[in-house]
């Protein structure tokens, strides 16, 4: 009880300290004149260019959380049963992204993707068109898997340690499974919240970064966000308001998926047992 007690000064102030500015942008963009309305939400919801870019940074999202997971699994299973002398190097190189400005990124891409006017006669030309196109920029997806590495590494790392990989190997293997399977069958089962929560952090960082995409001249739904922001500021805030409430949307359902996954998994351990 007494611990109960100590922290509940502290979890009010954690509450109040998320809370109050969405209950604030909540009652920005429901105020009128003459009363509460929610037309901005209507309006919005029926914007094309919100539900565009909306698609836009969602389906960017999940390439970029494909492409890092696509890199991550194996790279962090490679590293604890293999080498684990590599260990210090992969978390440092993985980390980077947290030192290097995300404005000092982009201006080296940029730097790069200027190159194809001098390309234009050779078939690396193509490449770089498919990489800055409009409606689907791969280059955003490279960019931004980059920028995950932190969060899915830490979130793997913390997974594998919870679990004694070597072991499951050891006996995925000696029951005839290939490599393949035992990645799939056995260790992913095992890493699935983890991977959740790099792919939750992922998706959060994609639908809520702007700088990158602005400089590079994309219109995801934060560049749309702060665009229609200086003409429409209600629907802009709505328009956040939304993002917010599928990403927590997204949380849950993913925790959800995850916890009963696990309680699954639990029971067929003691039926088995």
């Amino acid at each position: 009880m007494a611990r109960l007690t100590s922290r509940g000064p502290v979890l009010g102030t954690a509450a109040l300290y998320f809370l109050v500015p969405v209950a604030a942008s909540l009652w920005f963009t429901i105020a009128d004149a003459d009363g509460i309305s929610f037309d901005v939400y209507s309006k919005g919801l029926g914007s094309e260019g919100l539900t565009t870019s909306l698609l836009r940074s969602v389906s960017i999202g999940l390439a970029t959380v494909a492409l890092g997971l696509l890199l991550m699994v194996p790279t962090t299973v490679a590293v604890a049963l293999r080498l684990p002398k590599l260990r210090r190097v992969v978390e440092i190189l993985c980390m980077m992204p947290l030192v290097v400005p995300p404005i000092a990124l982009v201006a080296g891409v940029a730097t790069v993707l200027s190159w194809q006017q001098d390309l234009a006669a050779t078939p690396f030309y193509g490449t770089f068109q498919a990489l800055i196109d409009r409606d689907f920029p791969l280059i955003l997806v490279i960019v931004y898997t980059v920028m995950s590495l932190p969060f899915l590494y830490r979130s793997l790392d913390a997974g594998l340690r919870a679990v004694d990989l070597r072991t499951l190997v050891e006996a995925a293997r000696s029951l005839g499974a290939s490599r393949t399977q035992t990645l799939l069958q056995v260790i992913a089962p095992n890493l699935r919240q983890a991977v959740m929560g790099g792919a939750v952090l992922s998706l959060a960082m994609v639908l809520g970064e702007y700088s990158v995409a602005s400089v590079l001249g994309f219109e995801p739904f934060a560049v749309w966000m702060v665009n229609v922001g200086d003409s429409e500021a209600q629907l802009s805030v709505a328009a956040a308001m939304l993002s917010l409430l599928f990403t927590w949307g997204l949380l849950l359902l993913l925790t959800a998926l995850a916890g009963g996954r696990t309680v699954t998994t639990q029971s067929r351990r003691k039926t088995t047992s």
